[in-house]
Protein backbone atom coordinates (compact mmCIF):
# COMPACT_ATOMS: atom_id res chain seq x y z
CA UNK A 1 0.00 0.00 0.00
CA UNK A 2 1.37 3.26 -1.16
CA UNK A 3 2.00 5.91 1.74
CA UNK A 4 -0.40 8.59 0.67
CA UNK A 5 -3.39 5.53 0.37
CA UNK A 6 -2.03 4.52 4.22
CA UNK A 7 -2.31 8.51 5.33
CA UNK A 8 -5.70 8.44 3.39
CA UNK A 9 -7.11 5.67 5.59
CA UNK A 10 -5.72 7.04 9.12
CA UNK A 11 -6.53 10.70 8.22
CA UNK A 12 -10.02 10.30 10.34
CA UNK A 13 -8.65 8.78 13.49
CA UNK A 14 -5.63 10.95 13.25
CA UNK A 15 -8.28 13.58 12.99
CA UNK A 16 -10.58 12.37 15.70
CA UNK A 17 -7.15 11.88 17.94
CA UNK A 18 -6.85 15.86 16.82
CA UNK A 19 -10.30 16.64 18.08
CA UNK A 20 -10.53 14.91 21.21
CA UNK A 21 -6.70 15.99 22.48
CA UNK A 22 -7.87 19.15 21.50
CA UNK A 23 -11.01 19.22 23.81
CA UNK A 24 -9.20 17.19 26.50
CA UNK A 25 -6.34 19.70 26.77
CA UNK A 26 -8.85 22.70 26.71
CA UNK A 27 -11.94 21.48 29.35
CA UNK A 28 -10.66 23.11 32.47
CA UNK A 29 -11.87 25.59 30.85
CA UNK A 30 -15.09 24.76 30.93
CA UNK A 31 -15.37 22.28 33.15
CA UNK A 32 -15.02 21.80 37.29
CA UNK A 33 -11.85 19.01 36.98
CA UNK A 34 -9.39 18.04 39.74
CA UNK A 35 -6.39 20.29 40.24
CA UNK A 36 -4.03 17.52 38.67
CA UNK A 37 -5.76 17.95 35.22
CA UNK A 38 -6.25 21.72 35.20
CA UNK A 39 -2.18 21.85 35.98
CA UNK A 40 -1.50 19.38 33.29
CA UNK A 41 -4.02 18.45 31.00
CA UNK A 42 -2.95 21.12 28.36
CA UNK A 43 1.10 20.14 29.23
CA UNK A 44 0.45 16.85 28.31
CA UNK A 45 -2.21 17.39 25.27
CA UNK A 46 -0.96 20.71 23.38
CA UNK A 47 2.14 19.10 22.04
CA UNK A 48 0.15 15.57 21.10
CA UNK A 49 -2.36 18.20 19.52
CA UNK A 50 0.16 20.27 17.59
CA UNK A 51 2.06 17.10 16.27
CA UNK A 52 -1.07 16.48 14.61
CA UNK A 53 -1.56 19.67 13.52
CA UNK A 54 1.71 19.95 12.13
CA UNK A 55 2.34 16.69 10.47
CA UNK A 56 -1.19 17.10 8.30
CA UNK A 57 -2.24 13.76 9.73
CA UNK A 58 -5.91 14.94 10.05
CA UNK A 59 -6.31 15.46 6.24
CA UNK A 60 -6.03 13.52 3.38
CA UNK A 61 -4.64 16.61 1.23
CA UNK A 62 -1.18 16.14 3.13
CA UNK A 63 1.21 15.83 0.19
CA UNK A 64 2.88 19.65 -0.17
CA UNK A 65 6.06 20.98 1.33
CA UNK A 66 4.66 21.56 3.92
CA UNK A 67 3.96 17.91 5.49
CA UNK A 68 7.13 16.43 3.77
CA UNK A 69 9.35 18.90 5.65
CA UNK A 70 7.44 18.26 8.71
CA UNK A 71 8.53 14.39 9.25
CA UNK A 72 7.80 12.54 12.14
CA UNK A 73 11.17 12.62 13.54
CA UNK A 74 11.52 16.17 13.11
CA UNK A 75 8.19 17.11 14.09
CA UNK A 76 8.80 15.44 17.42
CA UNK A 77 12.52 17.13 18.33
CA UNK A 78 11.51 20.38 17.37
CA UNK A 79 8.13 19.97 19.76
CA UNK A 80 10.21 18.71 22.61
CA UNK A 81 12.85 21.35 22.02
CA UNK A 82 10.27 24.22 22.55
CA UNK A 83 8.15 22.26 25.21
CA UNK A 84 11.32 21.96 27.54
CA UNK A 85 12.89 25.77 26.46
CA UNK A 86 9.69 26.79 28.27
CA UNK A 87 10.17 24.91 31.56
CA UNK A 88 13.84 25.90 31.29
CA UNK A 89 13.02 29.62 30.95
CA UNK A 90 10.64 29.37 33.72
CA UNK A 91 13.36 27.51 35.86
CA UNK A 92 15.78 30.74 35.39
CA UNK A 93 12.85 33.07 35.82
CA UNK A 94 13.04 34.79 32.33
CA UNK A 95 9.38 35.57 32.17
CA UNK A 96 7.17 35.67 35.35
CA UNK A 97 5.72 32.19 36.05
CA UNK A 98 6.01 28.88 38.43
CA UNK A 99 8.61 26.11 37.05
CA UNK A 100 7.29 22.78 37.44
CA UNK A 101 9.12 19.87 36.82
CA UNK A 102 6.38 17.17 36.27
CA UNK A 103 5.43 19.85 33.34
CA UNK A 104 8.30 17.83 31.27
CA UNK A 105 6.69 14.58 32.20
CA UNK A 106 3.42 15.71 31.05
CA UNK A 107 4.81 17.49 27.56
CA UNK A 108 6.02 13.88 26.86
CA UNK A 109 3.28 11.89 28.73
CA UNK A 110 0.72 12.07 25.07
CA UNK A 111 3.50 12.79 22.44
CA UNK A 112 5.80 10.08 22.48
CA UNK A 113 2.81 7.36 22.13
CA UNK A 114 1.64 9.40 18.78
CA UNK A 115 4.82 10.27 17.25
CA UNK A 116 5.45 6.16 17.88
CA UNK A 117 2.70 5.60 15.86
CA UNK A 118 3.29 7.79 13.28
CA UNK A 119 7.05 7.00 13.11
CA UNK A 120 6.07 3.30 12.83
CA UNK A 121 2.90 3.93 10.20
CA UNK A 122 5.52 5.53 7.67
CA UNK A 123 8.44 3.25 9.23
CA UNK A 124 5.59 0.36 7.78
CA UNK A 125 5.48 2.27 4.41
CA UNK A 126 9.23 2.54 3.62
Amino acid sequence: MSYKSLHNKYAPYWAIAMLISGFIGLAPLWFDVPSVWSSYGLDAFGPAWNYILFRGLFTVEADNKWTRFWTPIRTFLVFIFFSFSIEILQYFEVYDSTFDPLDLLAYCLVLIPVFIIDFLIVKKNK
